[in-house]
């Protein structure tokens, strides 16, 4: 995470917002901006900490994946960026673009790709600094978003009992027109325009009516198809994107709040990057036990989103 803390007060001082407004529509308090770090600083600062908890060299691993929509670069990608940082010189690298829903579209490449024989051995991170994308003077969109990175190391090992049993992945592009951020724009000699480029668009009441519905619907759906009952489930890790709508979440899906941990308080949403942060935290504060059973979801612009069940 970037060291810097921007709270709701400090936003209150350059716009028209407080922290009770913010607090009581999206349960953030706080946020992390970066000044320095891009991010491919952040995924490979990710990335370090993950090859750590795996006891893995990076000159083993197979294939990254990046998940992010805020690259520093059209081209190279910013998984060629990590794989120079960390020096993972035996890895093919690419990025995937799914928004919010990055980090699990990427998981569930990364997932299959292994499962092919292909590669034994990825690293999947999710990355995204939202404060270069977002319109600091649009406080219905400025104060929901933070940047941040997480990142995972998955291998391919014989075993029935532990890690990613099954993932699932939607899209609704007819939808995509309310969540945009636009690029830059066709502009060359022969059409006479100056390039530009545009803000993060969001029309929030449909992003989170279109969330509070498919969230909970792809998770009935991936636990139909594996066969296993909600309550089995010991935690569910959603896309940190508004308390609102995790706790509606767990309302349709008639469980207690008490199994959707949540850190957006502290974090805001990060996009691509909020799930793995999610799990890196609790799994440094020892709260996931071997055989407890995971089911990770995330919904996005696109529109995207999917689901994925793992036992750790």
């Amino acid at each position: 995470m970037p060291e810097k803390r921007v709270t709701n007060d400090d936003l209150a001082k350059i716009m028209d917002t407080s922290d009770e407004w913010i607090r009581s529509r999206t349960g953030i308090g706080e946020r992390r901006i970066t000044e320095e770090k891009t991010t491919a600083n952040l995924a490979a600062g990710a990335a370090r900490k993950a090859l750590d908890d795996s006891g893995m060299e990076a000159c083993e691993i197979e294939l990254i994946l990046v998940a992010t929509s805020t690259p520093e670069y059209y081209f190279p990608n910013t998984a060629c960026e990590v794989q120079a940082a960390i020096g993972a010189e035996n890895a093919a690298a690419f990025d995937l673009s799914a928004a919010c829903s990055g980090f699990i579209f990427a998981l569930n490449t990364a997932h299959a790709f292994l499962q092919s024989g292909m590669y034994r051995n990825a690293l999947v991170i999710g990355a995204d600094v939202m404060s270069k994308v977002v319109d600091w003077k649009d406080r219905s969109t400025c104060v929901l978003f933070g940047d941040g990175a997480g990142a995972v190391v998955i291998r391919s090992e014989d075993s029935e009992k532990e890690g990613i049993r099954q993932g699932i992945m939607g899209s609704e592009g007819k939808g995509g027109e309310v969540l945009t951020c636009r690029a830059r724009s066709n502009a060359n000699f022969l059409t006479g325009k100056e390039p530009d480029t545009d803000y993060l668009y969001m029309n929030g009441q449909e992003v989170f009516k279109f969330a509070v519905k498919k969230v909970p619907e792809c998770i009935t759906r991936l636990l139909e198809e594996t066969k296993t009952e909600k309550e089995e489930i010991t935690y569910f890790l959603l896309h940190q994107a508004n308390y609102r709508i995790i706790e509606a979440a767990a309302k349709r899906l008639k469980l207690p709040i008490e199994k959707f941990p949540m850190n957006i308080e502290h974090y805001g949403n990060t996009s691509g990057a909020s799930i793995p942060i999610l799990l890196d935290e609790m799994n440094r504060r020892g709260e996931l036990k071997r055989g407890d059973k995971l089911v990770l979801a995330g919904f996005g612009a696109g529109l995207t989103w999917g689901a994925m069940l793992l036992t750790w």
